[in-house]
């Protein structure tokens, strides 16, 4: 059984209960087919050598009609069955996708990735109900009902029971091969519309800024390129689906077809009764249908298997990870210490930033500055608890000198103490005052107006409804909106990634202005800078850079050293 099955019904305790109720039906329709085939050819036989009247009759016709009512109610049963467990079973799944992307952080979510959970969790999971409600009870049958057919001949026509264990094991076999040269183009179709989502979310998300520079119309064909791909992968894919029911269809219609050859021979020299002959041909086909379905079913959970597949590998992702402890320090009165801080991501010959120190206390606005890429975000993420620093430590430091190492602390709870705005912070459709109530969910009318007037958007109505992404407002009152939510929150650190950009000059002194005023409130201010006016408001300034792998150097902090912390930090 291939990885993804076994995990898709390891993944809740009711997805065991699929294959116990496969089982149970694979057993109740192969006793109902052995059933129905006797019954018919009883009472055929009956009725045509024996003259059996329509009295004598009445019995085995009324037992054949709830032989097959039976089977009716019982495919019914099943694929209800099936259906509610693959609700179950793609909610869980669901549930588990979303939690880890959401413990993988914002930075893993931004790396393209927010198009193919979306896909996941929508499209690609729903492709479950064709594998547990077709595919697996047809597993169960394709194992239980060959097997007991054939024993059921072996008891009436040994040379139809040779025959038929003969031919049975062709069908899979093809299947096999089949389904081998489908799995290829089965992986191409999956990841051609994974590009398509991708490619789609980012000309949604970038459409206002193309219209804005009449790039809208040149993207259609680029769009148009992807889409085509990804038909021609399914046209492919289902060309391979109809060639392989046709083969099966014919592998089986030439197997019935043998048996039906020798039981007319034996049937003419008299070497079997009628009624075991039209046993045995009524027989005789139940032994292939199971496993003809199932080739066809295979086909219908592909799209299924792969988008399970896709999801466990994100939900083996490894997350950042966090302590456990829970006594963070109050850092109103403290400072937050970051120590030789050094970066390097997978894959990259560079750590950025590369062995930063800086000190930020309460009350007190220092900006972050540096050349792109010399890792000003990743410092950032790693204050946040959202990325494991190389080497090096981040200390929250409290009253009366007690100390945490910030990776030594629950990430959900070290994360109530600070405020963040990232380069670009991410509005819901919605009003304008439920964006900036995400921060603090009771915050009163007052204070909402407060913190919009602060940043400059007193004559934003906190009333206006929003689309997604905050479309309806410019990308600077979009920016303003993110700085004002974190005002809102009156963290005790306020971490900003360049909060201004974008914004004209007195735009930028309001914003500049507010979060003056968060410090002088008590809070420590961390300031990512590229304009010079932003780095001039703060207290002071530090220099982050990069380096390559095997160089030395690194940033400080010129003004906050360290050693004001050393007993402190080394006690920690």
């Amino acid at each position: 059984m291939p990885t993804a099955d076994r995990r898709l019904l390891a993944s809740v305790r009711i997805a065991a209960a699929a294959l116990a109720a496969a089982v149970l039906l694979g057993v109740a329709t192969a006793a109902l087919a052995i059933a129905q085939a006797w019954l018919l050819a009883r009472s055929v036989a009956q009725a045509f050598l024996g003259g059996a009247s329509t009295e004598a009759l009445a019995v085995p016709l009324t037992a054949l009609a709830g032989v097959l009512g039976a089977r009716a109610i019982l495919a019914w049963a099943g694929e209800a069955v099936a259906q509610r467990i693959s609700a179950i079973v793609k909610s869980d799944l669901r549930g588990r996708l979303l939690g880890r992307a959401v413990a993988l952080g914002p930075r893993w979510a931004s790396e393209a990735r927010s198009a193919e959970v979306a896909l996941l969790a929508t499209r690609g999971l729903d492709a479950l109900d064709g594998y547990f409600a077709r595919y697996l009870p047809q597993v169960a049958l394709a194992a239980i009902v060959p097997a007991a057919v054939v024993v059921a001949l072996f008891l009436v026509d040994v040379v139809a029971g040779v025959t038929v264990l003969l031919t049975v094991p062709l069908v899979p076999v093809f299947m096999v091969l089949i389904g081998t040269a489908s799995e290829a183009r089965r992986r191409r179709r999956w990841t051609a519309l994974s590009r398509l989502a991708g490619r789609f979310l980012d000309l949604v998300a970038g459409l206002p800024t193309l219209r804005s520079f009449g790039r809208a119309e040149a993207q259609v064909e680029s769009l148009r390129r992807v889409t085509d791909a990804y038909r021609h992968e399914t046209m492919a894919t289902l060309r391979v689906a109809f060639l392989s029911a046709f083969a099966l269809e014919l592998l089986s219609t030439l197997s019935v077809a043998l048996v039906a050859v020798g039981v007319g021979l034996r049937l003419v020299d008299g070497g079997m009764t009628l009624e075991a002959g039209l046993f045995v041909l009524v027989l005789a086909p139940e032994a292939y249908l199971p496993l003809r379905r199932l080739g066809a079913e295979f086909h219908a959970s592909e799209e299924g298997r792969a988008a399970a597949a896709a999801a466990f590998a994100i939900t083996d992702a490894p997350t950042p990870g966090s302590g456990s402890r829970l006594d963070v320090p109050d850092l109103r009165h403290g400072a937050l210490l970051v120590e030789d801080v050094t970066v390097v991501q997978p894959g990259r010959e560079v750590a950025a930033p590369a062995g930063v120190s800086l000190t930020v206390h309460a009350g007190e606005m220092v900006a972050v500055t540096g050349a792109s890429g010399a890792g000003k975000s990743t410092l950032l993420a790693v204050i946040l608890g959202l990325e494991r620093a190389s080497s090096g430590r981040v200390l929250a430091i409290g009253a009366g000198g007690t100390a945490a190492v910030v990776a030594e602390l629950d990430g959900e709870v070290w994360r109530t103490n600070v405020a963040w705005v990232p380069q670009e912070p991410f509005l819901f459709a919605g009003s304008v005052a439920d964006n900036v109530r995400v921060a603090v969910p009771d915050a009163v009318d007052a204070d909402v107006a407060e913190v919009l007037s602060a940043v400059g958007l007193a004559d934003v109505d906190p009333g206006l409804l929003l689309g997604e992404r905050g479309l309806g407002l410019s990308s600077g009152q979009r920016r303003r909106l993110g700085v004002a939510r974190a005002l809102l929150r009156r963290a005790p650190l306020l971490l900003l990634d360049e909060p201004t950009a974008g914004l004209d000059d007195i735009a930028e002194a309001t914003v500049l202005a507010a979060i003056r005023g968060a410090a002088r409130s008590g809070a420590a201010v961390l300031l990512v800078a590229h304009r010079p006016a932003a780095a001039a408001a703060a207290d002071r300034s530090v220099v982050v850079s990069w380096r390559a792998l095997g160089e030395m150097g690194s940033a400080t902090d010129p003004e906050g050293s360290s050693a004001a912390f050393g007993a402190t930090a080394g006690a920690a």
